[in-house]
């Protein structure tokens, strides 16, 4: 015989094996409404495959997660009926006056920490984006795929503790047109995530592909105004603009791991403030694809042990690419890269900037499909160039021969112990050698991409093999 406390004990858990048998994932548009609508904080809503057709956005509440079935099980998407206006596009970008911000599939409740999302595919070729979300702290969005968005697919503002990976962003923005006027007007300024005011965040692992878009206009994987501590690693990212943080001031910024077929573009007006842990960007480990691969200028920026390796038909750009005017006081670190065919340079600062190192890298140039015959390095005539030093470098010219340097003021840098080949210009400095070894100090070998599918072995990238 059971006591009366093993009796209460027994039909309590009978209970509640019976709800948890009878709580079903959703299984029709109306039934999911209604769960977001209705759930408590910290619910988790499971969707199960099907496609789910909205008329307005789901708005979550905070600690609920929506589970779907998996990418291209669960599919939200919207009615033929829901197609807000374009008018409003492009949108101001730092504020929300004047933005749709119910044009979205998923709109998070305003500061509702802890919200989930994932494991389904948000299609919205008539919205302007997926998911939208103001001040979310501790938001998670994994194994999602973001298609056919116009503006954008995922926009937030003010961002913190985020983590968004596993996700897939195909033609997630630069779609939009206004009217019946012909090309795509949006591609310019918009981004598959799209962040104001992020912190302490992760993207990772993310695949960015785009493939309906025309060729001429700007769009970017990930564009952010204002990333503190905030880290980006592992993604392959086939857009134009592979990421861009502009403008604002940018702190401990980790990019690292990535592939990138376009441009990381970084600048900020004088450079911006160096903040206390003395780095604004570190930018590493990373298979840089276009010849135009880092836009400048910013102060306290390292950028090492990366491959860069550009088509010798493609010499458009300069790796580094400074385009302001106002001075900037730097520092800046260029060293370990490996650098294949750059094109018109390796390094081109418009504005005078100063504290500028570049060490132990090693630069091939060929001849280029114009060819390409500037210096490698060209700098204002007004930097400083006693702080800049130009060392421990291996630079070889295949081909066409080519300057070192562009101006002659950039003759007063510190060169020193460099293994030039057929470099047009070495009677015009010194370039004593030293005890110190020339080119990379360790091999360069890492891993990139998303869930590391390149390996990267000195000049050669490959798909990893699966051990």
């Amino acid at each position: 015989m059971f006591s009366l406390k093993q009796t209460f004990l027994l039909i309590l858990l009978a209970i509640t094996a019976q709800a948890t048998c009878a709580a079903e994932p959703i299984a029709n548009t109306a039934d999911l409404v209604a769960a977001v609508r209705d759930a408590a904080e910290g619910t988790t809503i499971e969707i199960a495959a099907g496609v789910y057709e909205l008329s307005a956005p789901l708005e979550p509440k905070a600690g609920v997660t929506l589970q779907g079935a998996g990418m291209e099980q669960t599919i939200l998407t919207h009615v033929a009926g829901w197609k807000p206006s374009v008018q409003t596009l492009p949108d101001p970008e730092m504020t929300t006056k004047g933005m749709d911000t119910q044009a979205y599939l998923i709109r998070l409740q305003d500061k509702a920490d802890g919200i989930t999302v994932s494991h389904m595919t948000l299609r919205g070729p008539q919205l302007h984006g997926a998911i939208f979300g103001w001040k979310n702290a501790d938001l998670h969005l994994h194994h999602l795929r973001i298609q056919d968005t116009l503006w954008t697919g995922v926009r937030t503002f003010s961002m913190k503790g985020a983590k968004i990976h596993d996700c897939e962003f195909i033609d997630a923005g630069g779609r939009w047109k206004r009217g019946g006027e012909p090309g795509v007007d949006g591609g310019i300024t918009g981004g598959a995530i799209f962040a104001i005011w992020m912190a302490d965040s992760e993207i990772a692992h993310n695949r960015f592909v785009r493939t309906q878009m025309d060729k001429a206009n700007e769009f970017y994987g990930v564009k952010v105004r204002q990333g503190k501590r905030c880290r980006v690693h592992h993604n392959t990212i086939g857009v134009n603009f592979s990421l861009e943080f502009p403008f604002e001031n940018d702190e401990d910024v980790e990019i690292d791991h990535n592939v990138c077929t376009g441009t990381i573009s970084i600048p900020k007006h004088s450079g911006g403030p160096v903040p206390e842990s003395g780095r604004t960007f570190h930018i590493h480990h990373n298979w840089m694809r276009d010849s135009y691969s880092i836009e400048f200028v910013r102060n306290g920026v390292e950028i090492d042990h990366n491959l860069f390796d550009f088509d010798l038909q493609k010499d458009h750009g300069n790796l580094i690419s400074g385009f302001g005017k106002a001075p900037a006081k730097g520092p800046a670190t260029f060293h370990n890269n490996l650098i294949s065919n750059p094109g018109r340079g390796v390094i081109w600062i418009n504005e005078p900037y100063n504290q500028l190192v570049i060490r132990n890298n090693h630069i091939i140039t060929r001849t280029t499909a114009t060819p390409r015959t500037e210096g490698l390095f060209g700098f204002h005539a007004d930097c400083d160039f006693k702080t800049f030093v130009i060392r421990d470098n291996i630079i070889e010219c295949q081909g066409e021969a080519r300057p070192l340097l562009r101006r002659d003021e950039s003759y007063g840098s510190v060169i020193r112990n460099n293994r030039l080949t057929n470099v047009s210009d070495i009677a015009r400095y010194d370039n004593p050698p030293s005890e110190e070894p020339a080119g990379l100090e360790q091999p360069l070998k890492f891993t990139c991409g998303v869930h590391d599918e390149f390996t990267i072995n000195g000049w050669q990238a490959q798909p990893s093999t699966s051990p």
